[in-house]
């Protein structure tokens, strides 16, 4: 995957956490964006861990490596050249899949590592030949320790990459015996196989059946390689060695070839043979020069028998991850959303169940529920006229259910009686007479004829318990005050006088008052504000113990109290 694919999958992932954080989750807005803030933390925190490392340990041009979609096998080649390289690129393409030359063997690992870093899905279709041709080493304790080397880098790189590299071993001699290349694979599983470029593949048994002499020599010379091969190569990587695993090759190869580039007049494979035919110098353990152009310097017909890679290329990968992203953020808003329409309704139910819990004269609390059922009733209509939420959608909305069930219970509420008034206090009633109608300028004695007007003035004035009968006179401004104030104190009293009189009234219920010019009612300086001035007041007020013949207590009646009030 590029890293461009990767920071498209860092962004996919941050967007869909935005949205299920901020429109799902039922947190707080501040809880949502913490969460928001921790997983963009987290997605950061693996793109950056994820994201490929460029290696500069080794100074290979890898310019002509295949496309990223490339599935094929890839073949890292290590050890001996037999040939020289067809091209000045490590890389070279062929039919059936990839041959990538490694010039020292010691920078297998870092090479491997550098075409994993540029493309980073070729491990499961990487592998590694390493090619040993006996002609070109004198030294074979020299050798083992490279092999050595190579076993301890494949096993180093099958750990990092995860996958298990196939290993081919690959010995190849060149003789004069033959005029074209030989090849002999040994594959577990399939036994031994005879390749030539001109005929089929068969048995060695086959092989040597029909081939005559010629053949045969062939043959020996072939069974003396990998005898050799063995003892000295083989057995470097599958012998046990408690500081490098084994390494079983997937494949065995064994070739032979007219021409052999840089090959030795004495070399560690003429002494092998010399050691066990006991002859110094046999015709065809030389090769001959020959065009190398027209031989393949590899065995072709061996890639389509490893690993290729996946079926899934990059993008398919990257599109495969985004929708994975989607499919959880899909879940998760899934979840969200149940979560938060099972407390909508948990909490909905919880206050329908209150308000029925509650009796109807317990007037405090259930108003208090029945509050509470309409503001609910006020939220499930905005969502029904409105739209649901998303973080109430995805199908899972259930608050239509529960309507009708809110309104019914709305309805069923009868609100308390209303509060009884506070019953108002007595207002004395308060009858005022004109004074120039009852009595003579400057006289306290009642008039003849205003009897009249006195019984007309006081029908609603009655005597009774509890209640005191305040008569108190007035007079304005005019003359002096000391005389105002007898000449009103005086026609007070008679006009007490009369009442009592009269109405055989007792006198206990009687109070009189004398004010003069000090209460106006009106402006001194008209005529008319002084003859408003001029009058005398009746009033009742209550007073405890008032208005009683002393020894008697009459028994209250029911005239007494507010509706007496009332009417005076």
């Amino acid at each position: 995957m590029s890293p461009v694919q990767q920071r498209g999958l860092a962004l996919w992932a941050a967007l869909l956490s935005a949205v299920v954080c901020l429109a799902f989750l039922p947190l707080s807005r501040l809880a949502s964006v913490l969460v928001l803030l921790a997983m963009i933390g987290v997605i950061v925190a693996f793109w950056y861990i994820a994201r490929p490392r460029a290696e500069h340990d080794v100074n290979l041009r890898l310019d002509d490596l295949p496309e990223t979609t490339y599935r094929q096998p890839v073949v890292l080649v290590c050890g001996d050249m037999p040939l020289t390289w067809p091209q000045q690129s490590p890389v070279l393409i062929v039919t059936q899949g990839c041959w990538i030359r490694v010039e020292d063997h010691q920078d297998l690992e870092q090479v491997a590592r550098q075409i994993l870093w540029q493309r980073p899905d070729w491990g499961r279709q990487l592998s590694v030949m390493v090619s040993v041709c006996p002609q070109k080493h004198v030294d074979s304790e020299a050798l083992t320790s490279r092999l050595l080397a190579l076993r301890w880098q494949i096993s180093q790189l099958r750990k990092e990459t995860g996958q298990s590299v196939p290993l081919i071993l690959n010995g190849q001699i060149g003789s004069a015996m033959t005029d074209d290349m030989l090849w002999q694979a040994a594959i577990p599983g399939e036994g031994w196989t005879v390749w030539r470029e001109s005929n089929a593949p068969c048995s060695i048994a086959a092989w040597v059946t029909t081939g005559g002499a010629p053949v045969m020599q062939q043959q020996v010379l072939m069974n003396s390689l990998m005898s050799w091969f063995h003892q000295h190569v083989q057995a470097v990587f599958i012998d046990e060695n408690p500081d490098v695993p084994v390494i079983a090759p997937a494949a065995l190869l064994w070739g032979m070839g007219p021409i052999l580039a840089g090959s030795l007049a004495s070399s560690a494979w003429t002494a092998w043979l010399s050691r066990h035919t006991a002859m110094q110098q046999v015709a065809g353990w030389q090769p001959v020069g020959t065009d190398s152009t027209v031989i393949s310097p590899f065995p072709d017909f061996i890639l389509p028998l490893l690993p290729e890679g996946s079926g899934l290329t990059p993008r398919a990968r990257t599109w495969r991850c985004a929708l994975g992203l989607f499919t959880l953020a899909a879940i998760a808003a899934l979840l969200s959303s149940g979560w938060n329409n099972r407390q909508l309704l948990h909490r909905v139910s919880f206050d329908i169940a209150r308000y029925d819990s509650l009796s109807m004269d317990d007037y405090g609390p259930k108003a208090s529920a029945v509050a509470a059922l309409r503001e609910n009733a006020a939220l499930l209509d905005d969502y029904a006229r409105n739209g649901v939420p998303i973080r109430l959608g995805l199908g899972l909305y259930q608050g239509e259910r529960l309507r009708i069930p809110l309104l019914e219970a709305i309805r069923s509420y009868m609100p308390p009686p209303p509060k009884p008034q506070p019953t108002p206090k007595p207002v004395p009633k308060i009858v005022r007479l004109d004074s120039m109608s009852l009595f003579d300028s400057g006289k306290s004695v009642l008039k003849a004829g205003s009897t009249r007007m006195l019984v007309n003035s006081l029908v609603g004035i009655k005597a009774k318990p509890g209640w005191l009968i305040v008569v108190s006179g007035h007079t304005d401004n005019t003359g002096n005050p000391q005389l105002n104030q007898t000449l009103s104190l005086k026609r007070a009293e008679a006009v007490r006088n009369w009442m009592r009189d009269t109405g055989d009234v007792p006198e206990s219920c009687f109070a009189v008052q004398g004010y003069g010019e000090s209460r106006p009612v009106a402006t001194n300086d008209t005529l008319e504000g002084r003859a408003l001035n001029r009058r005398v007041e009746i009033s009742l007020v209550p007073q405890a113990n008032a208005c009683q013949i002393p020894g008697k207590h009459p028994a209250p009646s029911q005239d007494d109290g507010v509706s007496e009030n009332k009417t005076e």
